[in-house]
């Protein structure tokens, strides 16, 4: 078969594969990986860390609130990512606080960032996930 007319699905799922164990390199692509509907350990921990911590704000699913912005929308590139999860942001009278120092979020932002992602690239629907075996 041509690659040409491998399905997208497909595709999608072996460069989420190729990124998820490239050092996350963001030049490679997607950060998470979803089969058969079912997520990766990495993006089921964003999913999890995310709606322990940044739904309060930042509304179920990434959809925003009425004081936080929606994060599916427009998600940044991952460096600004980490460093607006790690230092904070403040946007004239807009403030988040940075999550630099906190043990629930800090070692998770690049899980966090694959959940997003995944949402953001509509790969995966609103709701707690289906995770892959191992």
């Amino acid at each position: 078969m041509s690659p040409w007319l491998v399905p997208s699905v497909v595709v999608l799922t072996v460069a989420a594969g190729l990124s998820a164990s490239s050092q996350d390199d963001p030049a490679a692509g997607k950060f998470y990986r979803i089969v058969g509907g079912k997520v990766d350990a990495r993006t089921y921990n964003g999913f999890r860390r995310y709606h322990g911590s940044c739904n309060h704000c930042h509304g179920p699913d990434g959809m925003g609130s009425t004081f936080a912005s929606a994060l599916v929308d427009q998600l940044p590139g991952i460096e600004v990512f980490r460093s607006n999860v790690r230092d904070g942001v403040r946007d004239g009278p807009s403030v988040m606080q940075g999550f630099a120092d906190d043990p629930n979020i800090a070692p998770y932002i690049d899980d966090i960032y694959a959940y997003l992602q995944a949402r953001a690239d509509g790969a995966l629907g609103r709701g707690r996930p289906e995770r892959l075996e191992d």
